[in-house]
């Protein structure tokens, strides 16, 4: 009897350790597959220039400036699912001789796109993207009257559709039903009808489709290109001016710390009414939508997460 006791004490002993072991294996399992699943990471780059000028003959002008840019991303992908988030942050500043600081760079953008696989490549899609900056703008050099704010403009678009990925270098999501709204939260830039709002309007709705392409890869070593440009066209007013907004970085690595970063933007929206002078006697003339653009070249301090 004690020997039949001691044998099933045994098997359910055994039962239950084999049992431990297997639930052990499988939860550790799951936390790799959860932990693999997820990739996450930072950008930061700090750019700084200085020029100094005392009685130079060939003129010019004593200058100081500084700019900052900052890219966060966190992924998630599984077998079916594949969820994309990326926050974007630029800002710069620069003062020659005894002229007020101005602002060179100034930007905020956030982007999150949800997939479900339907094959290799494509996946039903949804995305939302908000872009807006942090402090004022102005016309330089008129400092007086400002031209745009934080939420003046402030773009939030929504979109559904199918996202072509291949790999991780290039994207494409196409959307045919999209919704773009304007925001002009500021009182005096509403009152203007500024960035394509009705006057004393502070909100702006566009229905249009939407395609939003993206590339990165390393094109040489140490050298890394990445690029997005979003079309957006409003099915409601005029859908043959397609609205354009092209983001290109190129990343050139001297070391762990030090590189080099040259940043471009092209923006054209029809909605965005712009004064030109032509003629060069100080008067602006022309108000029209035009093609805006920034280049931004740095050297400077660098850290990746």
């Amino acid at each position: 009897m004690k020997k039949l006791i001691f044998l099933a004490f045994l098997t359910f002993h055994t039962s239950l350790m084999a049992q431990i072991t297997d639930a052990e294996a499988s939860l550790k399992t799951a936390k790799s597959d959860s932990v693999k699943s997820w990739s996450k990471g930072a950008l930061f780059n700090l750019g700084f220039s200085q020029t100094t000028l005392s009685n130079w003959a060939a003129g010019g002008n004593s200058s100081i400036s500084g700019n900052g840019i900052a890219n966060f991303h966190l992924n998630y992908l599984n077998k079916k699912d594949a969820w994309e988030n990326t926050l974007n942050l630029g800002y710069g500043i620069q003062k020659q001789n005894e002229m007020n600081v101005q602002k060179t760079d100034d930007n905020i953008e956030f982007t999150s796109k949800y997939g479900r696989k339907i094959s290799d490549t494509w996946f039903y899609a949804g995305l939302v993207n908000f872009r807006t900056q942090f402090a004022d703008g102005f016309n330089y050099p008129n400092d007086s009257v400002k031209i745009s704010t934080f939420l003046a403009p402030g773009y939030l678009l929504g979109a559904a559709g199918l996202n072509y990925k291949s790999k991780e270098t290039f994207g494409v999501f196409i959307s045919p039903v999209t919704t773009k709204v304007t925001f002009v939260m500021d009182d005096s830039l509403s009152s203007e009808g500024a960035f394509g709002v009705t006057p004393d309007k502070k909100i702006r709705q566009e229905l249009g489709g939407y395609l939003r392409g993206n590339f990165q890869k390393e094109i040489m070593k140490n050298v890394k290109l990445t690029t997005t440009l979003g079309l957006f066209s409003n099915y409601l007013a005029n859908p043959e001016n397609i609205d354009i907004n092209w983001d290109l970085l190129i990343l050139m690595k001297v070391n762990k710390y030090i590189t080099v970063t040259m940043n471009t933007n092209l923006i054209y929206d029809d909605d965005i009414f712009l004064t030109k002078d032509n003629d060069g006697d100080g008067i602006n003339e022309v108000n029209g939508p035009r093609i805006q653009f920034k280049e931004i070249l740095s050297l400077g301090f660098s850290y990746k997460l």
